[in-house]
């Protein structure tokens, strides 16, 4: 695939699938994947996005008891599960990502609620990244959050700050699965010029 990518690839043809064809994704295209998101931007350069990949049986049976009924099959059938994460001590890596200003992390460090809101803001921004890059890589996205995060966070995240914000099946798409595009909102109901 080159690197070029157009519009529809990106937005206008692209999908939110609930059904997957047989397939694997190796680990040089999980690492490229990664390598593309991690250079988006983030405020004061926090990168509190973590992730996990779980394409194991293994894992995906640790996963499975958290997942609503209506995304068992899906997550299931699906090659590769991103669980998109995020630290909630992000500031920790604060001498490494945003080095020419070190207080702004002791700022994070010393308010736990500004870390978790900036965390969860900001690792929700990176997996709109992780879902481009996916797409722009020929990857299919299906992101959900009919999931018990409390669950999710006891059998992936235990004793950790990674705590998750949703998850992401990752694969080619069965496009006889697709329901028809649902619609969007129009420029004017949902955009204003001040």
């Amino acid at each position: 695939m080159t690197s070029a990518c157009t519009h529809d690839q990106l937005f206008l043809q692209a999908r939110s699938h609930n059904g997957w064809l047989p397939g694997e994704i190796g680990d040089d295209v999980l690492e490229r994947l990664y390598e593309l998101v991690r250079h988006g931007p983030t405020s004061a350069n926090t990168c509190p996005m973590r992730l996990v990949f779980v394409r194991s049986a293994q894992a995906k049976a640790r996963l499975a008891p958290a997942l609503a009924p209506a995304n068992v099959d899906k997550v299931m059938a699906a090659p590769v599960t991103a669980i998109v994460a995020y630290d909630t001590a992000f500031h920790r890596l604060g001498d490494t990502l945003f080095p020419h200003r070190p207080a702004m992390h002791d700022m994070f460090a010393s308010d736990a609620a500004l870390a978790q809101e900036t965390a969860f803001r900001n690792s929700s921004m990176q997996g709109g990244y992780l879902i481009l890059a996916a797409r722009a890589l020929g990857l299919d996205c299906g992101p959900l959050s009919g999931f018990d995060a409390d669950a999710v966070n006891q059998a992936f995240f235990a004793g950790s700050t990674w705590r998750v914000n949703f998850l992401c099946n990752l694969g080619q798409g069965d496009p006889g699965r697709l329901f028809p595009r649902l619609p969007r909102l129009s420029f004017a109901q949902a955009c204003r010029i001040d």
